[in-house]
């Protein structure tokens, strides 16, 4: 089975600015080096979104200095707090339709993974997603060609409601298209997306989607019309999809508990 490492929500700042009291950047110094010891074998890392808190060239800078190091390949994605223009000066190897959206595919043994750019720049509530029909074209184009592939689909808003009202409020608009797209051009094994800071599992049209909570703040489990912009201080996390022939396999480790020794018990 080959592994890949999921990171969401960076929400990267400028030194000395934090969020709730934490710093984003020394969070995710912490998860990465805790991922990288762990799992040096996994294939690649996806940064589902959300890389920096304002989208500035300045905290895109910080983010391309932590990874300069990076031993493994990063796949990087656009959430609603980035934008296209900066993330594309601070890295501009990055794949890119002919259209300028931040979409590539990734092919690995037993498996397609497909990211894609749902980040609406001109979102009438700043922060709901949207996918053009040019990227849903794009989008069954690359479903076209997993050839037998388990295919794994990411996004940065989910495909499904969560029962955060604030946050399914600027959730991914146009989610029945993107449902239409894969179950027409699929089939798809896994959907992976970020946005909520809260780890979760649903499914979107009968797709499982799982939901990885961020390195830095989360989501407090208050269900119902609460704000999106609530935020707590509780242990920060990575995603591990395990892809081999028979699908996918997802696990999330909070990487920031109290170390403890595992024992047998009898």
């Amino acid at each position: 089975m080959q592994k890949i490492i999921v990171f969401t929500d960076l929400h990267i700042l400028p030194e000395g600015e934090t969020i709730i009291g934490l710093d984003p950047s020394a969070r995710f110094a912490q998860g990465l080096a805790h991922a990288l010891h762990h799992h040096p074998d996994a294939a690649r890392i996806v940064i589902t979104g959300d890389l920096t808190h304002h989208g500035k060239g300045a905290e895109y800078a910080r983010l391309r200095a932590l990874l300069a190091d990076c031993p493994l390949p990063v796949s990087l994605m656009l959430g609603n707090h980035d934008r296209r223009a900066p993330f594309a000066a601070a890295f501009p190897g990055t794949p890119r339709t002919g259209d300028g959206f931040i979409q590539q595919i990734q092919d690995l043994d037993h498996a397609r993974l497909i990211l894609l750019d749902t980040l609406d720049e001109q979102a009438p509530d700043l922060h709901s997603g949207y996918l053009c029909p040019s990227r849903l074209t794009w989008l069954a184009d690359a479903l076209a060609g997993a050839q037998g592939r388990a295919t794994v689909v990411f996004t940065h808003h989910p495909a499904f409601r969560t029962g955060f009202g604030g946050m399914d409020r600027i959730g991914l608009r146009n989610s029945d298209a993107l449902i239409d797209t894969l179950h027409t051009h699929g089939p798809v094994a896994q959907i992976v997306s970020g946005h909520i800071h809260r780890t979760m599992q649903g499914a979107a049209g009968g797709i499982p989607n799982a939901v990885f909570k961020s390195p830095c703040h989360q989501m407090p489990l208050i269900l119902g019309d609460q704000s999106p912009h609530l935020s707590v201080d509780e242990p920060g996390a990575y995603g591990l999809l395990l892809i081999g022939p028979d699908g996918v396999v997802v696990h999330t480790e909070d990487f920031d508990l109290p170390r403890t020794e595992a024992r047998t018990y009898s």
